[in-house]
């Protein structure tokens, strides 16, 4: 397979295909496996085959890019796009793209490397295609400078040495040019100066060093770079002014690295430029994230209005005026906060005790949640009095065997003096943030260990799927009573709400839309704070969730010849609970009246098939869940025909302005069904039927996958008809499929061909417009002009004489002037010999073409023969001026090109509007062209044999004279 250009398809390769596929061979068709071309649309900047003749599709920055993937094989396949970067696989727009045409609006640069078009259809083995597109680019460059003074001579003096260093990032990798001024600067005619290529950069850069700086050196100076133009990228360039003053920047911080503040303060930080020429420019950036929406930069200082939690993270102001290094300050902000305040309660661990005891020791302990954690202070209360080390009673300000910024009291060799209400309260100094306090009431009767355990019948929840539950463990003794902590007890799954564990204050788990998903064992336990910290409490509730069977088909078309056996099987696949409560039969909509059936796994209706049974079947199952069904439409009725959409473009008819088309399809499954007869076939133009018929296959029967064709004729260019086909058998007639038939101008690439491009596809037979003319060729019909158009002034309608038909034409109104131009290129031809039989010349070929030149302004319409070689030569084969007549003519000539070849055909805008120019049915064939009436003359440009068609009087004219001057 090779990928080819849109207007690059092989005519002559198709043809031979499907005459192979319509053979009597019954291997063909259904067996072929799916092909695949890729094609591209728009206009791109160049389309050419590298080294391993991969097809490279270059596209500038920002353009859109289309891709198409021209399938064949029957049943039609399915088309899947993926790309990969490089040798690594890129994730392309999330999934794949499932369609013939991907699309892709403003594609970017990361958005290049090579595309994979995927056909499938089941059959043989499936076919990959692959495209590489080429993003080009060209950013604006960065210029940076770097100075550096070293001594000479032990300090007598000191030489400056200049480093401009340009970068810039770009696809094709671009030149570079350096200028002092206006003026080029040239390496090998100064000898102050260095140009060169550093190592290990990023992007590509050129450096101009200036050594032992001179005077004549402090000037501007400009690096531009320079693509070339290609994909018409236009060159881009930095000035930078260097003076005996250009320094780099530098900055100095009005606050602290780490500054600290509560919430609702405002906060101005604020980097003042010390130094650097030309003047800096300051920044300021954030991490993570972007600067808060309330953040106001106003030159170097940056203003946050009543900050918040979400304002904290690390800021950074950055001064830069391209000399040296930038400047850099950062401040990391902290926004004081404190939540969730815990404390815990730890009888004598040594003593592995779960009670307080007299005489043993007891510590609680103090936890919140801060910002900043190391700034929080914890003081101690007993009944209200502030609590000091003591014998009994010590404080520890971080307890080393709980969570970092845990304080601790403890109780030593507890005794009655010691029973009492302890508190704890948790503030930052000096700040406005308000204090948090937990009270804790130690006594024998009101610190106890917890009992949890689910109530009565509550190890196992049943719910129905959709519905809300609960699941419910209790703390049924203990104080202080602790929260309730949920979990899965299969670790490696999440609770429903997406985390790892849930806590619930009073042990009630909810759940809502319960899911089979959701069904297992939960584990409930008690948490080790705010109460006693011991050894967990657990138990476990099963959730058991109820759903109604799940049954296998969900939907069946099933098709049987009359009077034969049918059999219908719906499978249970899963079910819970597993006891079905019931199972019925319905054909219709009514009950079917049968034995008690087995209720097992698999559920069977069998009965013979006949004209009076065709309808539709249902299976309901049920539990005590509820009831699913298995449908099945059953019926003798054929399945649909399904057409193969690789038919050629239609064979024009030369009589009037006609087209015929060969419709091909397959039937699927023909034998399961009774025997085919025939099809009908409806063709409609705007929703009338223009014909009714039936198609007589004479007795022979359609087989699987062979293709069966009818020819639909008198149908009128350009216009779209739908056609409907029906199979038919002795007893019905199958649904209709149908599809759209149009007009489509076969392709006339790599070889002409000896059609006719009248420009009724959109893709206007590949023909292109040049880039480097100043507007292009429009192509229109009469149903598409603009009614304000100017009168007397191009054609009405295309050559044939249809409303609907198109022509392409040049549009001299404003903004057009004098002398513009507009090109409409051919495909490229490539001429596969060079010389003709037995060496006779280079191989001709016919131009033939209608142009239309109506109108008292008419420019002037040149035909150009355009040959590849090493560059593209142009030469005039065809030319015409000034007014014309109303009326469209032909003309024709011969080319002999010497490589391969493209036609241009250029209009040049006369000396006011009423100048438009049409031409229309454009072929290029092999060989000399045939004379009509008119005879023609011979005009030799260059090496190739043009010829003029002259009229018949000119003739006569010449001959008379002729035959005067030998008298």
């Amino acid at each position: 397979m090779e990928a080819v250009h849109p207007v690059a398809m092989r005519w002559p390769a198709v043809i031979q295909a499907l005459e192979k596929l319509t053979k009597p061979d019954k291997g063909m068709g259904c067996n072929a496996p799916a092909n695949a071309q890729i094609v591209h649309s728009g206009a791109a900047c160049n389309v050419k085959e590298d080294n391993i003749s991969e097809r490279i599709y270059t596209i500038k920055e920002g353009d859109t890019l289309v891709l198409q993937c021209i399938v064949k094989g029957h049943p039609r396949p399915q088309v899947r796009w993926t790309k990969t970067a490089g040798s690594a696989s890129d994730k392309f727009q999330e999934t794949s793209i499932y369609n013939e045409t991907l699309r892709i609006e403003g594609i970017q640069r990361v958005q290049g490397g090579r595309y994979y078009c995927k056909a499938d259809n089941g059959v043989g083995g499936g076919c990959i295609k692959s495209i590489r597109v080429d993003a080009q680019y060209l950013d604006t460059p960065v210029l940076t400078v770097h100075q550096t003074i070293s001594d000479v001579r032990g300090s007598y003096y000191q030489e400056k040495t200049v480093f401009l260093r340009c970068t810039v990032n770009s696809n094709p990798p671009a030149r570079f040019i350096w200028k002092r001024g206006n003026t080029p600067i040239e390496q090998s005619k100064d000898n102050g100066v260095d140009i060169y290529e550093p190592l290990y950069t990023q992007g590509e850069t050129k450096v101009l060093k200036l050594k032992n700086l001179r005077p004549k050196d402090f000037a501007n100076y400009t690096c531009q770079v320079s693509v070339r133009n290609v994909c018409n990228i236009e060159d881009k360039s930095v000035t930078f002014r260097l003076t005996n003053a250009t320094s780099p920047p530098a900055l100095r911080l009005s606050v602290n690295e780490t500054l600290v503040v509560d919430p609702g303060r405002d906060v101005t930080l604020t980097c003042e430029v010390t130094a650097g020429f030309p003047p800096p420019t300051v920044t300021w950036s954030r991490y993570p994230g972007s600067l808060p929406l309330s953040a106001q930069v106003r030159g170097g200082s940056l203003m946050l209005r009543a900050v918040t939690p979400g304002d904290a993270g690390f800021y950074n102001c950055t001064a830069v005026n391209n000399v040296g290094n930038p400047a850099r300050r950062n401040v990391n902000l902290i926004v004081r906060t404190m939540t969730n305040l815990t404390f815990q309660i730890t009888p004598d661990s040594n003593k592995d005790s779960e009670t307080i005891q007299m005489g043993r020791d007891l510590k609680l302990s103090c936890h919140v949640d801060a910002t900043p954690q190391d700034k929080v202070n914890y003081t101690w209360y007993k009944n209200g009095a502030p609590v000091y080390n003591s014998e009994s009673l010590i404080l520890l300000r971080s307890d080393p065997d709980m969570a970092p910024g845990t304080s601790s009291l403890e109780i030593v060799d507890m005794k009655f003096r010691d029973l009492a209400t302890y508190s704890c309260v948790a503030y930052f100094p000096g700040s406005r943030v308000p204090e948090l306090r937990v009270d804790v009431n130690i006594s024998q009767n009101s610190v106890t260990p917890p009992v949890l355990a689910p109530p009565a019948g509550g190890n196992m929840v049943s719910v129905r799927e959709g519905g809300s539950t609960e699941l419910v463990c209790l703390v049924v003794d203990g104080k202080p009573r602790p929260p309730v902590l949920w979990s899965r007890t299969d670790k490696e799954m999440l609770m429903p709400s997406g985390k790892a564990m849930v806590e619930t204050r009073d042990g009630h788990l909810r759940l809502t839309n319960v899911t089979r998903e959701m069904m297992g064992f939960y584990r409930c336990q008690t948490a080790p704070y705010n109460g006693l910290n011991i050894k967990r409490r657990e138990a476990q509730v099963q959730l058991v969730v109820q759903y109604a069977p799940i049954l296998d088909p969900v939907f069946q078309d099933m098709r049987s010849r009359n009077y034969q056996i049918v059999t219908l099987s719906c499978v249970v696949l899963r079910v819970n609970p597993s006891r079905l409560t019931s199972v019925r039969w319905f054909r219709n909509g009514e009950l079917i009246l049968m034995p008690p059936i087995d209720l097992k796994e698999t559920l069977e209706l069998k009965f013979k098939l006949d004209p009076t049974n065709n309808g539709s079947y249902e299976c309901q199952v049920s539990n005590v869940a509820g009831t699913s069904t298995c449908k099945f439409n059953v019926s003798a009725r054929p399945y649909n025909a399904e057409f193969y959409y690789d038919t050629p473009n239609p064979i024009r008819i030369l009589k009037g302005n006609n087209y015929s088309y060969n419709l091909q399809w397959t039937q699927k499954d023909p034998e399961a069904t009774d025997h085919i007869m025939g099809y009908w076939i409806n063709v409609r133009k705007n929703k009338q039927n223009i014909l009714s018929k039936q198609i007589n296959l004479k007795g022979v029967e359609p087989v699987k996958g062979v293709l069966m064709s009818h020819v639909v004729s008198d149908l009128r260019i350009p216009l779209a008809y739908e056609v409907r086909l029906a199979p038919i058998t002795t007893y019905s007639t199958g649904d209709y499929i149908s599809r759209i038939i149009q007009y489509s101008e076969p392709y006339t690439y790599p070889r002409p061909s000896d059609h006719v491009c009248g420009f009724e596809d959109e893709r206007i037979c590949g023909f292109s417009q040049d880039r480097s003319d100043v507007f292009d060729w429009t192509r229109q019909n009469h149903l598409t002009q603009n009614p304000k158009r100017s009168a007397n002034t191009g054609p009405e309608m295309d050559r044939s004489g249809t409303k609907e038909g198109y022509y392409m034409y040049i549009e001299a109104s404003r903004p057009r002037i004098p002398g513009d131009k507009a090109r409409l290129l051919s495909p490229l031809f490539n001429v596969t010999s060079v010389r003709g039989p037995k060496g006779s010349g280079r191989v001709p070929y016919c131009v033939s073409f209608y142009y239309h030149m109506k109108g008292k302004s008419i420019g002037t319409l040149n035909v150009l023969l355009r040959v590849r070689s090493i560059a593209s030569v142009d030469s005039v084969a065809w030319t015409r001026s000034g007014h014309q007549g109303s009326e469209w003519k032909k003309a024709f000539f011969d080319i002999s090109p010497g490589g391969p070849f493209q036609i241009v055909f250029e209009g040049i805008r006369g000396p006011s509007f009423e100048g438009d120019i049409a031409i229309d049915d454009v072929s290029i064939t092999k060989g000399k062209c045939k004379q009509e009436s008119s005879v023609a003359s011979t005009v030799l440009i260059g090496e190739s044999l043009m010829l003029h068609p002259l009229p018949l009087t000119s003739w006569l004219t010449f001959a008379l004279c002729c035959f005067l001057i030998y008298r």
